[in-house]
């Protein structure tokens, strides 16, 4: 990221691939840098299909679940929105949970960071061979490629390989995605202190070990929002704590909570959501940990805490979860960031 220029901002696409383009179109309008597509209830690679001949924003997967996918079906799609984007598509990944991964993709589950980086290093060699011409030889624990006849091969892309993100959040995902990916997509249930504290030592380890800088990647950093200008519009942007809520049931993140002294609270939070106490979770989650956790208040004032916190990241994703937020409310976040992160 050029020095005096703020973090640029991604924020969500659509979840359907009928209503993508028009809200592309409605999201360059308000001023932001780019857009994600979730995996959620929808295949996350078609809304992006259909924004990408309709707009100029980037265009990212944030994050294609990897395990259940074969680094060879990631590659043409990666391929193939890079063509279509004109050069700007990213390929987020992530690597889910194991009941998921099992239970609801039917995939194999295996040890996630060695796992993950083998599909990124995977994903990267077809991406060379087709650009470079050099003969396809992958081979790993989890999935070896070693056949690429012409027919199959789509050659050189005219706008280059695309980049090859990795969703992370421990330590050592965030060390290996350092080493062997283009970018790390910290994921959104975050605090300031975490990224000082765990994240970023992490990502100078994975750095040094590989041998490159700063400059060699991308790093995002994922936010959750809760903004508002009117009273009523902050009141409803509490709805945040839900996902929070949700966020901090789960044990991977108990990690987050450690770091603020609040990890007694996970059990608790996990024993509801097994009992559907859904309304019960949320009470548990307080004020303090609102803004510490996400990004509350009026557009002005998340765009300071956002630079105070990330402003050392390449790229901002902002999750508006539960709430309202209108593009034009999106608009004038977008505005304010581009301001504060010049002042």
């Amino acid at each position: 990221m050029p020095v005096g220029e703020p973090p640029r901002l991604d924020v969500m696409l659509s979840s359907s691939v009928v209503d993508a383009a028009e809200r592309a179109r409605a999201l360059e309008a308000a001023g932001v840098d780019g857009v994600f597509s979730f995996e959620n209830a929808h295949d996350l690679f078609f809304p992006l299909v259909a924004a990408a001949p309709v707009c100029s924003l980037d265009l990212m997967t944030n994050v294609a679940v990897a395990f259940p996918r074969s680094p060879m079906h990631l590659a043409h799609a990666a391929y193939d929105l890079h063509l279509l984007s004109r050069g700007r598509f990213r390929l987020g990944l992530g690597s889910q949970v194991r009941a998921h991964v099992e239970k609801r993709f039917g995939a194999t589950w295996g040890r996630p960071v060695a796992h993950m980086r083998e599909w990124v290093l995977a994903v990267r060699a077809i991406l060379g061979s087709w650009q470079d011409g050099t003969r396809l030889d992958f081979r790993g624990e989890y999935t070896s490629h070693t056949l690429m006849t012409p027919a199959f091969n789509p050659g050189p892309n005219p706008y280059g390989v695309p980049k090859v993100l990795v969703g992370a959040l421990g330590p050592k995902m965030n060390q290996m995605a350092a080493e062997v990916a283009d970018g790390i997509l910290v994921m959104p249930f975050n605090s300031d202190r975490h990224m000082r504290e765990r994240t970023w030592p992490a990502i100078e380890a994975g750095l040094a070990a590989a041998g490159r800088t700063r400059a060699d990647i991308e790093v995002t950093a994922e936010v959750i929002v809760a903004v508002g200008r009117t009273e009523e519009e902050l009141a409803a942007s509490r709805a945040a704590l839900s996902l929070l809520a949700f966020y901090g049931s789960t044990p991977a993140y108990r990690a987050v909570l450690e770091v603020h002294g609040w990890d007694d609270l996970q059990p608790e939070l996990n024993a509801r959501s097994k009992r559907g106490d859904w309304a019960g979770m949320t009470k548990l989650i307080s004020d303090e940990m609102l803004h510490t956790l996400a990004v509350h208040g009026t557009p002005d004032e998340v765009a300071a805490e956002i630079i105070a916190r990330y402003g050392d990241c390449d790229r901002i994703c902002a999750y508006f979860p539960g709430y309202p937020a209108g593009v034009d409310l999106i608009a004038d976040l977008a505005a304010a960031l581009k301001k504060a992160g010049t002042q």
